[in-house]
């Protein structure tokens, strides 16, 4: 990110988590599923509620909670700081029909346990979710990860380039996030900790930077969106979503490392109007990786849901030619 277009995205603080975890299937069942259904071709199977049952797995002492659906070559997805594994409903719909996709969500996120104490970097959020796979005995799978759910792919992507086998990163960013933006961000969190809550004036600043560049915010996806972030307890926000924040907004450059991801399995994507990690970003890691990237039409951060037709539909082109049809199970 170039240090004017950082400023903006700082926002990456797209305001913390939301492990409302009541708020998770508020938005996951009723709005999520509603968009999947609108943007798919009407399977006569709800491969949303016709699929494996919601699992847990202990990590690090915690309970994170993960979707498991379909059967097929594994596909791990990483949600976005704030949303939930539910986020992906569109594209599980889609992809659970020729791939085993599964969906942890982050911690105090969904349905996950607190933020384990010894989680302090991007590092140890990759090395919890090569747990999480060597739990469910599975070998290489493709990694698809939005905002933070990019930066903990790309750096599980560097630590086990064998496991990995394809790489799509979208509407992330690799480097530090500028000096200017990272005090802003924490100044918020740091008066969200101390509140217990988000103020109204903090997610009229918040909410609108998850979504394109003049999208109406009384619309109901931005409006279940504000209303699940006045959900979260204060207990969460101190114990996971605070943290998660700093952890991610104290994030230190890993651009000279982009190096050694593989340009042939490695796609960018970005919301071409999106306001928290603007495209220029995507731009500047692809031709550091030297990979393709794509800038989504019509779609802000939460580009998988602003677009999610001409999402499923560039993830399913890209992984039918780079996710192998072999399980990636453990012999």
């Amino acid at each position: 990110m170039k240090q004017p277009s950082q400023d903006k995205s700082a926002v990456h603080l797209r305001g913390l988590t939301r492990r409302a975890a009541l708020a998770a299937p508020l938005l996951g069942v009723s709005l999520f599923a509603e968009s999947a259904r609108a943007q798919t071709d009407n399977p006569s199977e709800d491969l949303l509620t016709a699929a494996r049952r919601p699992s847990c797995v202990d990590i690090d002492g915690q309970p994170m909670h993960y979707l498991d659906y379909g059967r097929g070559f594994p596909i791990l997805l990483g949600h976005s700081y704030l949303w939930d594994s539910q986020m992906w409903a569109p594209q599980i719909r889609a992809l659970a029909r020729r791939y085993r996709v599964i969906v942890p969500d982050l911690w105090g996120h969904g349905r996950s346990g607190d933020l384990p104490a010894s989680t302090r970097s991007l590092g140890d959020l990759a090395i919890q979710a090569g747990q999480l796979l060597d739990a469910l005995r599975i070998r290489e799978c493709a990694v698809v990860g939005l905002s933070v759910g990019g930066m903990w792919g790309a750096e599980l992507a560097l630590r086990e380039p064998s496991r990995v086998r394809a790489l799509v990163m979208m509407d992330t960013y690799l480097g530090a996030e500028p000096a200017a933006s990272q005090a802003r961000y924490f100044e918020i969190l740091d008066t969200v900790e101390s509140l217990g809550y988000f103020p109204p004036a903090i997610l009229d600043g918040v909410v609108p930077l998850f979504f394109r560049q003049g999208a109406d915010m009384t619309a109901p996806l931005p409006t279940a969106f504000r209303r699940s972030l006045e959900g979260i307890s204060p207990r969460t926000l101190r114990k996971s979503v605070v943290p998660m924040g700093r952890l991610i907004f104290g994030r230190t450059d890993q651009r000279s490392r982009l190096g050694g991801l593989d340009p042939d399995r490695t796609l960018l994507m970005c919301g071409a109007l999106d306001m928290a990690r603007p495209p220029s970003e995507t731009a500047e890691m692809a031709g550091l990786i030297g990979c393709s990237h794509i800038f989504i039409p019509e779609a802000g951060h939460i580009s998988n849901l602003e677009n999610a037709a001409f999402v499923t539909s560039a993830l399913s082109t890209w992984l039918a030619r780079h996710a192998t049809h072999r399980y990636g199970l453990h012999e």
